[in-house]
């Protein structure tokens, strides 16, 4: 990410922990969450409010904004304890609950968060087929009409996105990313804005507001609560960023205060990220209503004209390229350290070898790298071809990383680490906060888990 460093400052140049000094910044630090919170969930977000109908729709993201703006603020002075300006580092999300709330929490939030790091990069391989699959299918209408037998399938673009990752899995760390989540942050600007303005000029085509007060009827009330709880899950994907806040932060330069720096740019790329998804979610709405497809890039509600289409979903492959090593880097990081430490005298796990290409700078190889990342890809690849199903998986992943990790385990680091006293009132509005997100959380999670259940026996 943003702590690359070049050889002629490698010297000397330390910050308090020893480690080569960061240079992230309020831009760098923006660029990374924006890359991490507009991903393919901004893509559901007209089917979700198609949902919840034009009053609980855009009410429930700006409550999932809120949230996660309090979520990342609570988080973000985990990054040093005891004091959150001048303690010791925390490097991950897993230090700060080692060292808060103690070894036993420490492994479920491990596990947690890995599942659900995992999950998203099951996400972002399916949307971006999916996005492949509809450049394909846009061509095909243009040039042969709308009811041209255009179809393709997703198995060939999931596996060609998972080689794309095999080879971007090998870059050494979260530090050498800025340029990714560069390229990926003004990608993810460019096919919202897209999404954004087409479903206007078709909204203003239309001659009226399409959708209803109620959302979209279904043949019955249970029915009706599955599609609501899946529009949660999927506007609970669409938010959060804990899963990689204190990687991010740990990348800032000081001063002023690491926390201080990640609690403006949250502010900021909060802010930013809602504007985009009311504009994409409710125009999106407004032009299709009900009817609202549920990747609204994809759904082919949109088909001229057909080069800014293509454009849109290439833009989302290349954002998603860059967000899918947002999400792996910390396992990939966690498992080097931890395969390091349990057989420091394996070869295979320690030694690297200098490989040299034409024209491309020398690379150093690692054994054990070149083997789990690729593994990870391929399983993640698979899992992706296996449950081909785009809002249902974004709901599992949503609910399953709503709660305990963006609500949970920050609001309970929060208590020690500011010494919070319990049936304070601090501590009983936290609380009666966590409990409520608790609920939600649950809610999205079973409807989605039905989603799939039932796609698959379908």
């Amino acid at each position: 990410m943003a702590g690359h460093f070049s050889l002629e400052h490698s010297k000397g140049s330390c910050d308090d922990d020893g480690r080569l000094i960061r240079t992230g910044t309020l831009f760098t630090c923006i660029a990374h969450i924006i890359t991490t919170v507009i991903g393919s969930g901004v893509l559901s977000l007209a089917w979700s409010v198609a949902q919840l109908g034009w009053i609980a729709g855009p009410v429930s993201m700006i409550c999932f904004a809120i949230v996660t703006y309090v979520s990342a603020f609570l988080l973000s002075d985990c990054y040093r304890s005891p004091d959150p300006v001048t303690g010791t580092r925390n490097y991950s999300y897993m230090d700060a609950v080692r060292v808060n709330l103690g070894r036993k929490r420490t492994w479920l939030c491990g596990i947690l968060q890995y599942l659900s790091m995992y999950g998203t990069g099951v996400a972002y391989t399916l949307t971006t087929a999916t996005s492949l699959r509809a450049i394909m299918k846009s061509n095909c209408y243009h040039k042969q009409g709308r009811k041209a037998p255009c179809s393709y399938g997703n198995s060939f673009y999931m596996l060609l996105f998972g080689a794309v990752q095999v080879v971007l899995s090998q870059i050494p760390d979260f530090h050498n990313m800025a340029w990714l989540s560069v390229v990926a942050a003004i990608m993810s600007f460019s096919y919202s804005f897209i999404g954004f303005a087409l479903g206007l000029a078709k909204t203003i085509g239309n001659g009226h507001i399409k959708g209803s007060i109620a959302g979209t009827l279904m043949a019955s009330p249970g029915q009706k609560v599955w599609r609501v709880s899946q529009a949660l899950g999927d506007i609970a994907f669409a938010f959060p960023y804990s899963l990689v806040l204190l990687e991010i932060e740990d990348t800032l330069k000081s001063p002023p205060p690491e926390n201080n720096t990640m609690k403006k740019a949250s502010m900021i790329s909060v802010s930013l990220t809602t504007f985009f998804y009311l504009c994409c979610g409710c125009f999106g709405y407004a032009a299709f209503g009900n009817n609202a497809p549920g990747n609204f890039l994809t759904g082919f509600g949109f088909y001229e004209p057909y080069w800014l289409i293509d454009f849109a979903n290439a833009c989302i492959v290349l954002h998603l390229v860059g967000g899918y090593q947002v999400f792996s880097q910390p396992i990939f990081s966690f498992a080097d350290k931890w395969f390091h430490a349990k057989f420091p005298n394996s070869g295979f796990v320690n030694n690297f070898y200098t490989i040299k290409l034409p024209i491309l700078p020398a690379y150093r190889l690692n054994l054990l790298r070149l083997c789990f990342r690729t593994i990870y890809v391929v399983t993640t690849t698979g899992l992706a071809v296996y449950f081909p199903y785009f809002n249902q998986i974004l709901g599992l992943m949503g609910a399953l990383n709503f709660w305990p990790l963006a609500i949970y385990f920050p609001v309970e680091m929060y208590f020690v680490q500011r010494k919070i006293k319990t049936w304070t009132k601090r501590w009983i509005l936290l609380e009666v906060f966590s409990a409520g997100c608790l609920l939600v959380s649950a809610f999205a999670f079973v409807g989605s888990v039905e989603g799939v259940v039932r796609e698959k026996l379908h």
